[in-house]
């Protein structure tokens, strides 16, 4: 359908090279798009890239790491400087908590690690994507927020630096919506529930982890990467023109409990 053709736009995704990074990817090239790819491991970015070229796409590859102020604002210039343009935004890159563990026993250092990449790395990216999203008066961000920025994860696990951060991202991106609405700038977020990706640092190997997590997704089962990928292509072409400060949850029915 013409609605969801990207003909001629170009998207930046941030952790492009694993998970569903790789897949917003691929969904943006299906679609028409032009990808540049941003993430810290170069050489699964550069498969990301490839496989976009594979689509018959124009492809960029950029080590980025979002903790750093400068490397996300020279991923933005060289965007644009290659392309003249960006169109749709994936603020994606995240990590897990590093140990869950409830707060009292919460070390400051793993704090602060994610809350550097989950929450000060998606300020970077919002803010230089913003940038040019203005000057151009149209763009599409989306940020990737969480299921559990919206709920206590405690019932399945204590990460409370994912949660806060998650929770935060939840609320930047109504304020951003809110803030650029009369700009043809659309901001909104995605939050996931249980797809099998690396984010978990290995947990969808252990089999007690994922009967945990199945059984409390009232689909009953954990979803595939690729799962995400209409919900990213709705958000990134015309057909969430009019939508805006939505908190697209695609958890299997984990947030309807």
């Amino acid at each position: 359908m013409k609605m969801f053709d990207l003909s001629g736009k170009v998207a930046v995704i941030t952790g492009a090279g694993n998970g569903l990074g790789y897949q917003f990817a691929e969904a943006m090239a299906e679609a028409g798009a032009d990808v540049v790819c941003a993430d810290i491991d170069t050489a699964r970015n550069e498969a990301t890239a490839a496989r976009v070229e594979a689509f018959g796409r124009k492809a960029l590859s950029i080590r980025c790491d979002v903790t750093r102020e400068s490397d996300v604002a020279s991923l933005f210039q060289t965007a644009d400087k290659a392309f003249g343009r960006v169109d749709i935004v994936f603020a994606n890159a995240g990590i897990a908590d590093l140990v869950p563990q409830s707060l009292h026993d919460y070390p400051t250092d793993n704090w602060n690690a994610v809350m550097a990449v989950n929450l000060q790395g998606v300020f970077y990216t919002d803010r230089e994507a913003l940038k040019i999203m203005v000057r151009q008066q149209s763009g599409k961000l989306i940020n990737i927020a969480s299921m559990w920025g919206l709920a206590g994860a405690s019932s399945v696990a204590p990460i409370p630096a994912y949660n806060a951060a998650k929770g935060a991202v939840v609320n930047l991106t109504r304020e951003l919506a809110l803030e650029y609405a009369t700009q043809n700038i659309q901001v909104n977020a995605i939050c996931p529930g249980f797809f099998r990706t690396r984010l978990a640092a290995g947990a969808y190997d252990d089999p007690e982890f994922v009967a945990a997590i199945t059984a409390f997704t009232p689909m009953g089962r954990v979803a595939d990467a690729s799962e995400i990928k209409g919900t990213a292509l709705y958000l990134a072409s015309n057909a969430s023109s009019f939508t805006t400060g939505l908190m697209l949850v695609t958890d299997g029915g984990c947030m309807a409990k």
